[in-house]
């Protein structure tokens, strides 16, 4: 590893040891669908699964009350919320989530990726939105019942997953300006093939001196849906200049910040690897980019955690001192840039090997295909 490099706080609590999973399973009591999919139609879905676009037979739910504690554990048949017009998470949107992974392996037995980074990040982003932090055991143990309850959903073809849904919102009903004494814990989940169309194929990306997706002292390191809301408006801009992703910079549009919904990476001709600095609070801390580091520091590249200048990195780009670039995150894995533009720019790049050999070494990991020295997967069945 870099000798720059220090473990962050959700990554040392993301390498503390989990329970296996015999033993946090039925901690989510299980009512079983009675009307389940039918093997037809989850062939056909299985077939094209897109991403995020079909939901499966159950979900895994939970109540907090500020006078009682996390209650009513059960995994039961996947179906809408009772909702009042009046729940806070409506008017305040109080509310976090996560996304995680279930990768099938070739021996038909289902693994999850450093499922207690996912744990801490969203006990993090519920501290930062005044909600109740859900015990990591139980984060832990609600992906086990849900995922033995619905394994069948799982996918195995090539490139294929279950991508799980864990939430929580406010869901008191009231009007008042405060925290929920009322909240709700959920996970859901779809059977997902490649988060672009494309694959593992350059992607375009679009910066915009517009808007901004977070500020300092704001929100911007929880995952939170006001975060994603707040990347739509140019997320829709960049569309309609023929781009596939935006990326927002600092609040002065000097220095890269992260794309609506991804981290980034700069690659070097010296080898070095650039990525934007965490200090501000305004980036989410992702656990694809927190594994990107410990394997590029422990196979001999520098990684530097700075800030990136936009101006400086075009210009390094032109000149080839800057020769790969590259986004990542839980849903795409890792996604080449292809294509860099702005108002009064447009660069183009490769992808290179160093960002295909970190495409290949980390899906080779959650599949199963390479070694895992870092026990970064878990077995859920």
């Amino acid at each position: 590893m870099s000798p720059i490099y220090t473990p962050t706080a959700l990554e040392q609590a993301a390498d503390k040891p989990i329970p296996p999973a015999d033993e946090l399973a039925g901690t989510f009591h299980l009512i079983s669908n009675t009307n389940p999919a039918s093997q037809e139609h989850l062939d056909e879905v299985l077939a094209n699964p897109g991403f995020g676009d079909y939901f499966t037979d159950h979900m895994a739910l939970a109540e907090w009350r500020h006078d009682g504690g996390w209650v009513s554990k059960e995994v039961r048949p996947y179906g809408p919320f009772p909702m009042d017009p009046a729940d806070s998470v409506l008017h305040y949107g109080q509310e976090v989530f996560e996304g995680i992974k279930a990768y099938r392996w070739s021996d038909g037995s289902i693994w999850t990726f450093r499922p207690r980074f996912n744990a801490a990040r969203l006990n993090h982003s519920a501290r930062m939105l005044a909600l109740p932090e859900l015990p990591e055991e139980d984060f832990l143990a609600s992906l086990v019942d849900y995922v033995r309850a619905d394994a069948r959903w799982v996918p195995s073809q090539d490139g294929q997953t279950l991508y799980m849904r864990p939430f929580m919102f406010a869901s008191e009903n009231f009007l008042g300006v405060r925290p929920s004494l009322k909240v709700t814990y959920s996970v859901i989940g779809s059977p997902s093939g490649p988060y672009f169309d494309n694959g593992f194929q350059p992607v375009s990306i679009w910066v915009t001196k517009e808007h901004h997706r977070a500020g300092v002292g704001g929100t911007g390191s929880a995952k939170t849906g006001g975060n994603y809301a707040a990347s739509l408006r140019a997320q829709e801009l960049a569309y309609d200049k023929g781009y596939q992703q935006v990326c927002f910079l600092n609040t002065d549009y000097t220095t890269l910040e992260e794309l609506g919904g991804m981290n980034v990476f700069v690659v070097a001709d010296d080898g070095s690897v650039l990525t934007p600095t965490l200090e501000d609070g305004t980036i989410l801390e992702g656990g694809t980019r927190s594994s990107i580091i410990r394997l590029l520091g422990d196979n001999g590249h520098e990684v530097i955690q700075t800030r990136i200048v936009l101006d400086e990195l075009v210009d390094g780009i032109k000149s080839g001192k800057y020769t790969e670039f590259f986004a990542c995150g839980t849903a795409a894995v890792v996604a080449p840039i292809g294509k860099f533009g702005g108002d009064d720019f447009t660069v183009e790049l490769p992808a290179g090997p160093v960002t295909t050999w970190v495409h290949d070494t980390l899906t080779g990991i959650q599949f199963g295909r390479v070694p895992d020295p870092y026990n970064w997967m878990y077995r859920l069945l």
